[in-house]
């Protein structure tokens, strides 16, 4: 399979090695110059796009214009997503996208959704997320946090939203600390006067998320439409 790899980043370099371990050629591309001057565009299999939020939507956008399937794991451009999903399905293209594509973290994503359903019974619990993420990373909060936070939104009643450090009683606190050469660790907290319990995913590589990665763009080749790790896990779990 040929992968062009639009981002180049610890990210990017992680995914080219585990791609190469399954078989798989990559091309990337890190600036829109790069990305004009590739040759045999048409012949790339899928994308995979680890770049920066002010990049992320052209690079899709890119992809969909030459009918390449693409899957994107940046965080922090989300407030174009919207539009891009659009973009896709006029294109009739395949569009993937997950804040975090470790199969790990996904799995933490479905005991976050169903402990928030418990939690919701037992308001004496303040809900709070701390994630660690390495200096590099450029959005705060983390994309993964986020995700926490809208599904415990749609299980409290008692929340309606998040917020960067944040005192309001409705909203979830998301406190974020960047560190040297942390791959990415969440923690989601519910506390009381009596005691806290604590959901806590730790990465302790890159390794899950890149082959995560390329695990969903073995998958999507073929596929259609505005797709998440909903569809794909749905593939592997049932």
């Amino acid at each position: 399979m040929k992968i062009l790899l639009l981002g180049y980043g610890k990210m990017g370099k992680a995914i080219e090695k585990i791609a190469a371990e399954r078989g798989h050629e990559t091309i990337h591309a890190d600036t829109p110059e790069e990305r004009k001057a590739l040759t045999g565009i048409r012949e790339m299999d899928v994308a995979i796009e680890f770049s920066q939020p002010d990049a992320a939507a052209d690079n899709i956008r890119f992809c969909l214009d030459n009918n390449i399937p693409v899957l994107s794991g940046t965080t922090g451009w989300l407030d174009e997503k919207k539009e891009t999903d659009r973009y896709c399905l006029e294109k009739n293209g395949a569009f993937f996208y997950a804040s975090n594509y470790s199969i790990g973290v996904n799995l933490f994503f479905r005991l976050n959704n169903w402990f928030a359903g418990l939690m919701d019974g037992y308001r004496e619990y303040e809900t709070s997320i701390t994630e660690t993420h390495h200096t590099e990373k450029k959005d705060a909060p983390s994309g993964t946090a986020i995700t926490l936070a809208e599904k415990i939104c749609d299980k409290l009643e008692s929340k309606n939203g998040w917020g960067l450090d944040t005192d309001e009683q409705d909203k979830i606190s998301i406190h974020s600390i960047r560190e040297n050469d942390v791959p990415g660790t969440h923690i989601v907290s519910y506390q009381s006067e009596i005691d806290t319990i604590e959901l806590v995913h730790t990465a302790h590589s890159r390794t899950g998320f890149a082959l995560g990665a390329v695990l969903v763009a073995e998958w999507l080749p073929g596929k259609k439409g505005v797709l998440d790790m909903g569809n794909f896990l749905g593939t592997i779990l049932s």
